[in-house]
């Protein structure tokens, strides 16, 4: 028995569920569910004919197509390594998701470096080309002649 709508609970938030891909696009059903009373379980959110139990956030066909991928891709060269590097790694993955951390700054200072070998092409020495690297990297403000400080 389907339960009878509950117009003092409708008002609740949209939700999200996740559905199969199209081509390279992530896609989305999105809806505000609504509640219901049922005598059993009192007011709930109701069933939504996309999902196999309203706490999900998938749809059917979602976990269908994953389903359906699982067993195929334990036999994939490619992901059988991928999967023995994230469990060797497990530990570092999980430390660095907890504490936030990124390897943006190492990337940022890779390409200060790179951007400076690029300027620096043609310098005699590499020793002059280390100093501009470091001079860059650095937080050193020195002091050229001629011009003010700020």
């Amino acid at each position: 028995m389907r339960g009878r709508r509950c117009d003092g609970y409708d008002a609740l938030p949209a939700r999200r569920w996740r559905a199969p891909d199209v081509g390279s696009a992530r896609c989305y059903v999105e809806r505000a569910p609504r509640r219901v009373e049922r005598p059993e379980h009192g007011v709930k959110a109701g069933a939504v004919p996309w999902a196999r139990t309203p706490s999900s956030r998938f749809t059917s066909a979602f976990g269908d197509q994953v389903a359906w991928l699982a067993p195929h891709m334990r036999r994939m060269p490619e992901f059988v390594e991928l999967s023995r590097k994230v469990r060797r790694k497990r530990d570092g993955i999980l430390r660095s998701i907890a504490l936030g951390v990124s390897n943006a700054r190492v990337e940022a200072v890779n390409n200060k470096i790179k951007v400076a070998i690029r300027q620096g092409y043609g310098f005699r020495s590499t020793d002059d080309l280390i100093a501009l690297i470091m001079l860059r990297c650095s937080d050193l403000r020195p002091a050229l002649p001629g011009r003010a400080t700020a």
